[in-house]
């Protein structure tokens, strides 16, 4: 689960990193109030849950309250990259003399925390790693060890930061980053930039912070920063079905039984030349309403041209999930061509199931690839 900036500093507070003060707001009244009790300079900042905010004129400068009134008013209601500004952080202003990045994520291949620092912050860390690789530093975090001071000082010093009050500063953030990485079970914790002030000190200028979805019973208070209404529909309406789905920007719908299998099921409709419209799974041990409760989310997305089912019969019988094919058809009017490979347990069975009953939109074919060059066709056709 993605957090706004404003959520993200809030947990940074909770842990000791420091941050500017600010006031959430929605409404440009609610702007120039919250300018008001800040006084000074403030920075008018879209809430949205992706980056390019300052690019897209997101992130605008108000030196008192009116221009903050102004600025809200200009950037309420914004598309940047399809999310649409509903909420604001209204921050004082900060000096910046220094710019670094710093960020704590997990590195699913070394199954570790992965650090990254570097004193080009401000940019994207895909470019600072692609134009100046040398001045990123990168440190993991052997779980089983934990975070020890020596590895923050190697980051520090790694990336060439020479003033000694800097040092002993970024090193306590380094640390505190940690224990909010462990304490909230997060998947992503990024500060850029992490400024250094005229004054010579070191705070978070902005958050970028990830719950993992799995962990999130063990913190009800996280939980409840979720916004419902930044979710995508098809999402949020696929967590009410409880359907692991993620959409995808092409036109045939995919479902498969396993992770890993439907994983490779959108990989096996790129190489037969098709675009995925999601990735759906059924689970390993899918049964009927299972497969309803699956192709009622995948149907609602207006792009779909064609459903692509990829059934591994292990935990899951083909048989079963045949005649969850069938009832969703009868429950639902379904007209888009559909195509089906099933294999493993009950196999046989299922597609005798299919082959007896099933309505002319189906169809099913021997293999995985020989259902995605189909799937694929049908789709371009349709």
């Amino acid at each position: 689960m993605d957090l706004y900036e404003y959520q993200g500093k809030e947990l940074f507070k909770r842990v000791g990193i420091p941050v500017s003060e600010g006031r959430l707001a929605t409404t440009p009244g609610e702007a120039r109030q919250a300018a008001e009790v800040l006084g000074g300079p403030v920075v008018v900042k879209a809430q949205v849950l992706t980056g390019g905010r300052g690019k897209a004129g997101g992130i605008k400068l108000a030196a008192n309250a009116h221009e903050a009134e102004e600025r809200a008013k200009e950037i309420l209601g914004l598309d940047i990259r399809g999310h649409v500004v509903r909420k604001l952080w209204i921050e004082r202003a900060s000096d910046i003399a220094k710019e670094y990045y710093l960020s704590l994520t997990f590195d699913r291949g070394a199954k570790q925390a992965l650090y990254m620092f570097t004193t080009q912050g401000g940019v994207d860390i895909e470019q600072v790693a692609e134009e100046s690789p040398d001045a990123l530093v990168q440190l993991r975090v052997d779980p089983l060890e934990g975070f020890h001071p020596w590895q923050a000082r190697r980051l520090v010093y790694g990336a060439g930061v020479a003033d000694r009050s800097e040092q002993n500063q970024i090193a306590a953030i380094v640390g505190k980053l940690h224990d909010a990485f462990v304490r909230f079970d997060a998947m992503l914790c990024e500060i850029n930039p992490l400024i250094v002030t005229p004054e010579g000190e070191v705070k978070a200028l902005d958050s970028k912070f990830t719950v993992d979805d799995n962990a999130l019973f063990r913190h009800p208070e996280v939980a409840e920063m979720r916004d419902l209404d930044a979710a995508d529909p098809l999402e949020a309406y696929a967590r009410e079905k409880h359907v692991t789905y993620v959409k995808l920007d092409g036109d045939v719908g995919v479902l498969g039984n396993g992770a890993g299998l439907t994983m490779s099921t959108v990989d096996v409709v790129t190489f037969a030349g098709g675009r995925p419209a999601n990735f759906c799974d059924l689970g390993g041990g899918g049964d009927a309403q299972g497969v309803v409760d699956a192709l009622s989310v995948i149907t609602r997305d207006p792009q779909v041209k064609a459903i692509f089912f990829n059934i591994f019969g292990g935990i899951t019988r083909c048989d079963e999930v045949a005649r969850g094919i069938l009832q969703a058809l009868g429950e639902m009017s379904l007209d888009l061509p559909i195509v089906a490979r099933l294999d493993g347990t009950n196999a046989e069975e299922g597609r005798t199931i299919l082959a007896e009953a099933a309505p002319a939109n189906l169809r099913v074919a021997p293999t995985m690839l020989e259902a995605a060059k189909l799937a694929v066709e049908l789709a371009a056709a349709a």
